[in-house]
């Protein structure tokens, strides 16, 4: 039973115990074992909020992807399920324009979502819907792929050569994994910038944070996604729904996530074997998964901390994922897949 379960119940024994108070005459009766007065103050205890805790911390990997792309990954090695809603999330970063030139030539989507973040550089794009432009530094790509889309992202640094971003997979639930392909280009300029009262300077892509919405609404899985930027010597505090996943991406600097100053009081993933020392704070490429609860809290110490902030409603579904088609079951990837050979994977060209 949840708390507000409880709440309502004891409610309900209340007013049980006020009739009875009445009906004796107004003198009051002493509370029975098990009784409201003693469920209220437990209750209370429950009600209190609850800081998420580290259960793991994840070293992206080295990886290549698309047409010969370097890249990080941090989620979609282990099992689908662990970090549902969320898939896969690569980092791009690279000031090598030889590691990212390649890109990602035209590729079919279907069943899922894909959120592309720029940092630096820009990323030319173009999809079966006959949506094509570039997502420019600052600037987010929130591709639904639904019934099926081909597309393409072809990476561009800049006068640098520096190509940085991140892409995010989300799954859909079988409600909408058919639902009509969309797609929705933020610019930074759309992007609201929020300075909470502890110092963090926070751009709102997604869900919300200091009293501001972001722009990209009206997702399945209610996600959230921001962009979280503490000076050093200051402290962050988010609340997060109780029941979604939730994680942060470090992208720069170090801090120190839900007052765990222990390393081994939470897993290690992704290290080498002759890594002999766990480092106290978090730094940038690793991804800190938390477990349930209320709010996430950051403290960054002698140096600023940057990372991204993700969360979503999970799905609870069955997965099977085949390249870059998610579905439920086997059968329904087989007849993805029959349909890109048939030529008639596409439902709607826009």
């Amino acid at each position: 039973m949840t708390a507000y379960e409880r709440l309502d119940v004891n409610a309900k024994q209340d007013a049980r115990a006020l009739a009875r108070w009445e009906g004796e005459g107004g003198r009051l009766m002493p509370a029975r074992q098990g009784g409201s007065e003693a469920s209220l103050e437990s209750t209370k205890e429950d009600v209190v909020e609850q800081i998420r805790r580290v259960r793991q911390v994840i070293k992206s990997r080295a990886t290549i992807e698309g047409a010969g792309v370097h890249l990080h990954r941090a989620i979609g090695f282990g099992p689908p399920e662990l970090y549902d809603p969320f898939l896969l999330l690569d980092d791009f970063r690279s000031d090598d324009p030889n590691q990212y030139l390649s890109g990602f030539p035209w590729h079919p989507h279907r069943g899922m979502e894909t959120i592309t973040y720029v940092l630096r550089g820009e990323v030319e794009h173009g999809d079966s819907l006959g949506n094509k432009g570039v997502i420019s530094p600052g600037d987010v790509q929130w591709m639904t792929a639904g019934s099926g889309i081909i597309h393409q992202e072809m990476p561009k640094g800049d006068e640098r050569g520096a190509m940085y971003g991140f892409q995010l997979w989300a799954n859909l639930p079988a409600a909408t994994k058919m639902m009509k392909p969309r797609y929705r280009g933020v610019t930074s300029a759309e992007i609201p910038i929020v300075i909470d009262a502890g110092g963090a300077t926070i751009k709102v892509i997604a869900g919300t944070a200091g009293g501001v919405t972001g722009p990209v609404r009206d997702v399945v899985t209610s996600p959230e996604y921001l962009d979280v930027d503490l000076p050093a010597g200051k402290s962050f505090t988010h609340r997060t729904p109780r029941g979604h996943t939730v994680f942060a991406y470090v992208i720069g600097g170090k801090g120190l996530f839900c007052q765990q100053s222990d390393p081994y009081s939470y897993e290690a993933v992704g290290g080498n074997y002759f890594d002999m020392k766990r480092e106290r704070l978090i730094g940038d490429g690793h991804l800190v998964f938390f477990d349930d609860g209320d709010t996430v809290s950051v403290v960054a110490e002698a140096e600023p901390v940057r990372f991204l902030l993700i969360s979503g409603k999970p799905i609870r579904e069955p997965i099977a994922w085949h390249g870059p088609i998610v579905m439920n079951t086997q059968e329904e990837l087989r007849i993805a897949f029959e349909e890109l050979e048939r030529k008639t994977f596409i439902k709607d060209r826009g």
